[in-house]
């Protein structure tokens, strides 16, 4: 019998107990070969058995507590790592507790030594959890807080979703959040984000209003920092994706782009960029208005630094299996396994579709880059933020400040925003 096939104690006790009658009731002869079985299967000692078998099988309490099997150095340890982590749950921590021991060492932020390495590379979620809710947390997490006719460039383009298993990076999803307030009246900013679906990249640019002009621009942004080819892009149904200046730049900044976008009135077509919109841009910002030229820059700065700490230092999971379980009462749900939590950089990675070169270099920066002090900078800049001041009725700013790119912008091309008591836009 194999060490996997031993009985575990209670296992044992269960069998002994089945037992235990019939050897009460059996003569001498029948006695013997009963313990011969149980001996057997048991793999107890005869004597052992017979102590058992002759007692109350029953186990007893503990008298003596077990000693402390991580002591204050894991205890420190996991405290700093979370805090870098900024405070994931225990299932997302442990697998990624190892290589961010190492990387905050290189930093100057943790002592390791060799023990501590293997106790973090043994340590259980379930003690991880235990450990954390005793440590609790000095600071708290980064803030969290019908449709029209399709006109002909959407006619053109499928309605479907990109499928949950997809393998192949480039995949986007995109979609765009409003910082208007209360009020949807004027021009104000707006996100522009794209999700991939196969490993949890993520981009985020600002815009203030959303023009053609100021959406491809957005665009441009991601795609040269995107360090993958874009496959494909995905929006939902509004019209700021689908018009003819935008079907030019798409056909001239990729090649053979496959475009998809929602199904009306099916807002779980575009579940992953839906989901990112809360933890990524809400979570941060809220509900606040933004609409000024500085607003918008500094969100942009924002975002650098949330794309370096989110795509190469926070593991996320990714979901791995759908299972249709049926129930007693005749239904069935759906039970949803999830992979290991590891960074969209590492996923990136494993699917070798970053050429040498920009992998080292990717790889450079995030070993270069201290995780504590990135999410101090994060906190300081949100901050400043949300002290700018909005947009002063009447006075005139500039949108080209904002752009990134004036490649596309015509010689004398009038591009100001005039905000009056409407706060009306005038482009062109």
């Amino acid at each position: 019998m194999s060490n996997d096939d031993e009985m575990t104690i209670d296992e044992r006790r269960k069998y002994l107990r089945k037992m235990q009658k019939r050897y009460r009731e059996a003569m001498r002869k029948e006695r013997s070969k009963l313990l011969d079985e149980m001996q057997t299967i048991t793999k107890l000692h005869r004597k052992s058995l017979l102590r058992l078998i002759n007692g109350k099988l029953s186990r007893k309490k503990r008298t003596k507590q077990r000693s402390r099997t991580y002591g204050f150095e894991v205890h420190r340890a996991l405290k700093i790592i979370s805090e870098s982590f900024d405070y994931l749950c225990a299932e997302r921590l442990q697998p990624n507790l190892v290589w961010m021991a190492k990387h905050l060492a290189a930093h100057g932020e943790l002592e390791i030594s060799s023990h501590l390495l293997k106790q973090l590379q043994k340590v259980s979620v379930s003690t991880i959890r235990r450990i954390l809710k005793q440590l609790g947390q000095d600071q708290p997490r980064l803030p969290r807080k019908g449709p029209e006719e399709a006109n002909r460039f959407r006619r053109n383009v499928p309605a479907k979703r990109i499928p949950w298993n997809e393998q192949e990076p480039g995949h986007f999803e995109v979609d765009l959040v409003l910082h208007c307030g209360v009020s949807a009246s004027g021009q104000y900013v707006h996100t522009l984000q794209m999700i991939d679906v196969a490993t949890g990249w993520s981009e985020r640019v600002a815009t203030l209003g959303r023009s053609y002009l100021v959406i491809q621009d957005g665009f441009e942004r991601i795609l040269a920092r995107l360090p993958f080819p874009v496959i494909e892009i995905h929006p939902d149904n509004d019209s700021a994706f689908f018009n003819a200046h935008l079907a030019k730049f798409w056909e001239n900044a990729v090649q053979n782009l496959e475009q998809s976008r929602s199904r009306a009135y099916q807002k779980n077509d575009n579940r992953f960029v839906e989901q990112k919109n809360s933890t990524l841009v809400r979570a941060y910002l809220g509900y606040k208005r933004l609409d000024t030229i500085d607003q918008t820059n500094l969100l942009n700065h924002l975002y650098d630094k949330l794309w370096l700490f989110y795509n190469f230092f926070q593991p996320v999971m990714r979901l791995e299996e759908k299972v249709s379980v049926p129930q007693e009462n005749g239904r069935r749900r759906i039970r949803r396994r999830y992979d290991q939590a590891r960074t969209p950089f590492d996923r990136l990675i494993a699917t070798s579709i970053l050429p040498k070169e920009v992998q080292r270099q990717l790889e450079e920066l995030r070993r270069s880059t201290n995780p504590r002090e990135l999410r101090k900078e994060i906190y300081e800049m949100i901050y400043e933020l949300h002290d700018l001041p909005e947009a002063i009725d009447g006075r005139t700013q500039d949108v080209s400040q904002t752009l990134f790119s004036m490649n596309n912008t015509k010689e004398g091309e009038d591009i100001s925003v005039t905000l009056s008591n409407e706060r009306t836009i005038c482009v062109g």
